[in-house]
């Protein structure tokens, strides 16, 4: 004989664990600078716009045919340098130094091979939910 509470008990802690879980709002530079074709979904259909952004996801419902609850571009050190990978404009040289790369007043990652790691910043004034 199974007790009556269990499974009462098992959704209390499945939406006590989403409620930790739960992320914040990302950036605007995060959330706009990501091509609409390129979006990748993050919710479910009817979401709102708080819940999606409670789930740390972009919402913007603006562009037919896209999902329009979607995953955020990656956090980068600074807003300046948060872009897809193929607006990076080539600021330095093969082999540079986070460094080197600093010291141009650029953006430096390295987590994509065969894409520019020093690349120019971007302005955040174009940055908007």
């Amino acid at each position: 004989m199974q007790p009556r509470g269990a499974p009462l008990l098992a959704v209390l802690l499945v939406l006590g664990l989403c409620t930790l879980g739960a992320g914040q709002k990302p950036s605007p530079c995060r959330c706009s600078r990501l091509n609409p074709q390129n979006r990748k979904n993050c919710g479910f259909p009817g979401i709102t716009m708080n819940q999606c952004f409670n789930s740390g996801c972009c919402f913007d419902s603006s562009v037919v045919g896209v999902p329009w609850c979607f995953t955020p571009l990656p956090k980068q050190e600074s807003e300046q340098c948060v872009m897809e990978v193929s607006a990076r404009r080539n600021c330095g040289y093969p082999g540079i130094s986070p460094e080197e790369c600093a010291s141009r007043s650029c953006c430096f990652s390295n987590a994509i091979p065969q894409v520019p790691w020093c690349f120019y910043p971007l302005s955040v004034q174009d940055c908007h939910y």
